[in-house]
């Protein structure tokens, strides 16, 4: 049995039934979820004003936990970056707590890597992945399994049949996220200086035009040139204009290929999809691309790039 620490850091909890049904799933897996104080808070669209969801933070760090999750996540986490409490969050990384999440998650694990090289992980929250009426994915299920036990050592999935192929790359950097965050870090103390990087890129509900435009911001920046490969997982829920016609991420891909000397790789199960693997943020990790599968490493024995 795993001791789970439940906060909002992020957008208001609005799906309470969502919730109650995540909790006993867990319950029924043998977890302990510990919910935090003000996890159903709600200040405008925030889980709490800043200094209620600062707290939030303080007491996962303090709780001794095994994992720290994410109710949700939505809009907010940008606004409290400077005052987050890095030492403890390192400190508790230390002693064994490890943060989970997603989307606006994003900022924070970005964060944490940068200013204290956390390594955090990108995965599901609890009332998006585990609050549905139906079970959870068997994907999502089977990974958070091998994440919670504390066995999992990495990931794979099959590539687009366009990608490039047979290569093997050693002691990357795995970092990412979501796109619209990472880019929204540009230029702040928050974004990490990620040299010899494997970036892993999602996004939901934005249109095809604005994913390049902020792939471009990421090229035009250097950020971009600094990665050996790129994994684009899943741009979802995305809208078509009427000067569309025969543009859509097909074409993005295209582009990005030819402005970027960074392999590639699409496919990758990972964003706003029921469907979703749990990777390292901030982990040295190994790649190998073989064939049409792409395999992602890591282990222990890596030193932090």
């Amino acid at each position: 049995m795993s001791h789970i620490y439940l906060i909002s850091p992020s957008g208001a909890v609005l799906d309470k039934a969502g919730l109650k049904r995540a909790l006993t799933r867990f319950k029924s897996m043998g977890h302990e979820v510990e919910l935090d104080a003000d996890i159903l808070t709600r200040h405008q669209r925030f889980a709490g004003d800043d200094a209620t969801r600062l707290q939030a933070f303080a007491r996962a760090a303090a709780s001794g936990a095994d994992a720290v999750m994410i109710t949700r996540g939505g809009y907010g986490l940008t606004r409290v970056l400077p005052q987050l409490p890095y030492a403890a969050i390192a400190k508790s990384n230390q002693k064994g707590t490890r943060w989970l999440g997603f989307s606006d998650f994003t900022a924070f694990a970005l964060a944490a890597m940068s200013k204290r090289q956390v390594t955090t992980w990108a995965g599901p929250a609890m009332i998006e992945s585990f609050g549905g009426q139906e079970p959870p994915h068997p994907i999502t299920q089977a990974c958070f399994d091998d994440w919670i036990s504390g066995s999992t050592e990495g990931t794979g999935w099959r590539i687009g049949k366009d990608d490039p192929s047979n290569f093997v790359y050693e002691h990357l950097t795995l970092w990412g996220g979501n796109l619209a965050m990472l880019t929204a870090l540009l230029g702040t103390p928050y974004m990490p200086n990620v040299s010899k990087g494997a970036l892993f890129l999602e996004d939901v509900a934005e249109p095809a035009y604005r994913v390049e435009r902020m792939l471009t911001q990421l090229a035009l920046s250097g950020v971009l040139a600094q990665q050996k490969v790129i994994f684009l997982g899943h741009f979802s829920q995305m809208a078509k204009g009427p000067l569309d016609t025969g543009y859509g991420m097909p074409q993005v891909v295209q582009w990005l290929r030819a402005n970027t000397k960074a392999k590639v790789i699409t496919g990758m199960p990972f964003g706003h999809v029921p469907g979703r693997i749990i990777v390292p943020v901030g982990a040295c990790v190994d790649v190998a691309v073989q064939g049409r599968e792409c395999l992602v490493l890591w282990g222990h024995d890596h030193p932090h790039d």
